[in-house]
């Protein structure tokens, strides 16, 4: 099994800053990609930022130039730093990483969210 562990978030001010990690563990024999999702209530999920093993990074247009998106391979650790925050930005963020298990067998799993509040 593989389990996705997310900490960080909380509450904060626009403008503000926070950061999430997320760590990636059990029966891995290779992480694919590593990245972040967020859902607002009554949006669906949507792609915030995610890097794969080439080190590609992909990000959501809302995102970019305020978001950074980084990877340990040693630790299979995924981080997101989010800057000039937005009351928009307002989710729970999920980690999600796609891992091969064997040499011939890979899934997509997910942490269990994290809420980030951002509000006067």
């Amino acid at each position: 099994q593989v389990q996705l562990v997310e900490s960080g978030g909380g509450l904060v001010q626009p403008g503000g800053s926070l950061s999430l990690s997320c760590v990636v563990s059990g029966t891995i024999f290779r992480v694919i990609s590593m990245g972040w999702y967020r859902q607002a209530p009554g949006k669906e999920r949507e792609l915030v930022a995610d890097i794969n093993s080439g080190h590609a990074i992909r990000y959501a247009d809302s995102v970019k130039g305020r978001f950074t998106i980084s990877r340990d391979n040693a630790k299979n650790t995924v981080y997101l730093q989010m800057n000039s925050l937005k009351p928009e930005d307002t989710a729970v963020y999920y980690c999600d990483s796609r891992v091969y298990t064997d040499y011939t067998h890979w899934d997509e799993y997910w942490g269990q969210g994290t809420q980030v509040t951002v509000s006067s």
